[in-house]
């Protein structure tokens, strides 16, 4: 028996609270910047909160497919009672690489490498200490968010991030005025403070979803999905795309000190990361909107979809109005403040990524058709050749065709991305076209030949 139609009111009350959500994550690490450049040393201080933060995501980077997988999985109380066994254990194992990394000897190793200045490592090490609650307090809140978008109450999730929001500015705000602590222990205290408070209001908002969940039984024939090898079968994919997803950004740093303008490349890369990350936000957010969504004989994806198209050309409309007008020159100047000289750099890169939202719309309804089928290893294929074409094109282009490094740099990233699409449209076709999803992870090995032959 089929579900009732899906309208696209339903789908974009669906999906606003978590767009809402990401584009609130992304004001975070530029607040924090604006308070830590006015406390004394801004420069060592920022430099040390960019490499804590970077080294923090890194390392709770497996955790954050856990609100998918939540989103996909908990249906009953011991689907309920095996995730978040999984969940914690997820947690505990991150917090200890995190203490590992804290360890001085390791720690030194790695500012060695880096070739951190020693008052940078000092601060950087320090920073990364207070962030030692991320790994568990975002595996905790995530996983309690899914069940909360199951259950389509997606407003709570964005009332989650307004109350982190809250408790970070205020946590960092508290210690600017009260306290001598150095700038990038503020923005770590803050952040720390923030997923903390938000992993608290999580629980809190999703009592009753748990409540209700206790009250399911699961027929026992059902159990072996739950078995710990099955949920590693299913999560590991999830869990490693996103470890490889965010290895491209060192990599593409790294190649910037081996192009034309390294310094100017350098310095505009994370302004066209935040201007695009704003339009991006609409395709990460629609993940768990189809997985919640698609139905379980996936009879919705035709509405997804096609909203799905919506969204792309919107956002890659909104983007272009800034990548390729003179609204560019007033987004880089009077709101980011770049030089003039600076701003004549980032036009053509940016303009080069004014599609990329369209294909992260695109990849990740994509994604979610493979999650709520349990198809995750395509996932993490395509995301590791994603991240070797950006190497690919980044090496051709700088030492094959000596391009500028911003230039090369987005030329990579979107070529990346089309590679990454491109290759899970066979196995998105595949579980369209397979059936009811009634799959469980323990099934996914069991199909795991047959997906990798066109995976």
């Amino acid at each position: 028996m089929k579900s009732a139609p899906l309208s696209y009111r339903r789908i974009f009350r669906f999906w606003l609270p978590l767009a809402g959500t990401w584009l609130m994550m992304a004001a975070e690490g530029p607040y924090l910047a604006a308070v830590i450049a006015r406390l004394p040393d801004a420069a060592p201080n920022l430099a040390a909160f960019g490499v804590a933060f970077a080294f923090a995501i890194i390392i709770e980077s497996p955790v954050i497919m856990l609100m998918s997988a939540s989103t996909a999985l908990v249906e009953d109380a011991a689907s309920f009672r095996a995730l978040r066994r999984f969940a914690y254990g997820l947690a505990v194992l991150m917090t200890a690489v995190q203490v590992v990394v804290l360890l001085p000897p390791v720690f030194q190793a790695i500012a060695r490498l880096l070739q951190l200045p020693a008052d940078v490592a000092q601060l950087t090490h320090g920073a990364l200490a207070i962030l030692l609650p991320w790994p568990a307090a975002i595996a905790y809140r995530r996983f309690r968010q899914g069940l909360l978008i199951r259950h389509h109450q997606t407003r709570r999730v964005a009332y989650g991030t307004a109350v982190r929001l809250a408790a970070m500015s205020l946590t960092a705000l508290g210690a600017f005025l009260a306290s001598g602590m150095p700038g990038a222990w503020v923005g770590a205290l803050g952040l720390s403070a923030g997923v903390v408070v938000e992993a608290l209001a999580s629980r809190a908002m999703s009592r009753e979803v748990v409540a209700d969940l206790r009250r399911r039984p699961r027929a026992p024939e059902r159990m072996a999905a739950l078995r710990l090898p099955s949920l590693v079968r299913f999560y590991a994919p999830l869990g490693l795309t996103t470890f490889i997803a965010l290895s491209s950004q060192p990599l593409v740093t790294f190649f910037m000190g081996q192009a034309r303008f390294p310094i100017e490349s350098l310095a505009v890369l994370p302004v066209i990361h935040g201007v695009t990350f704003i339009f991006r936000a609409v395709g990460l957010s629609y993940l768990e909107v189809v997985i919640a969504l698609l139905g379980p004989h996936r009879e919705h994806f035709a509405r997804l979809r096609n909203f799905a198209v919506l969204l792309a050309v919107g956002a890659t409309a909104g983007l272009s109005a800034i990548a390729l007008t003179p609204l560019a020159n007033v987004w880089f100047e009077t709101i980011s403040g770049l030089s003039p000289e600076l701003t004549e750099f980032a036009l053509l890169p940016l303009a080069i990524l004014a599609v990329f939202p369209a294909l992260s719309v695109a990849l990740h309804l994509q994604r979610g058709v493979l999650v709520h089928a349990r198809h995750t290893r395509p996932t993490a294929r395509a995301t590791a050749l994603e991240v070797l074409t950006i190497a690919a094109v980044l090496s051709v282009a700088i030492h094959g065709f000596d391009l500028v490094g911003a230039v090369a740099a987005s030329f990579a990233i979107l070529a990346g991305r089309i590679v990454g699409v491109i290759w899970l449209v066979a196995p998105s076709v595949r579980v369209l076209r397979g059936g009811p999803a009634t799959e469980t992870p323990a099934q996914n090995e069991s199909d795991s030949a047959s997906t990798q032959a066109i995976g």
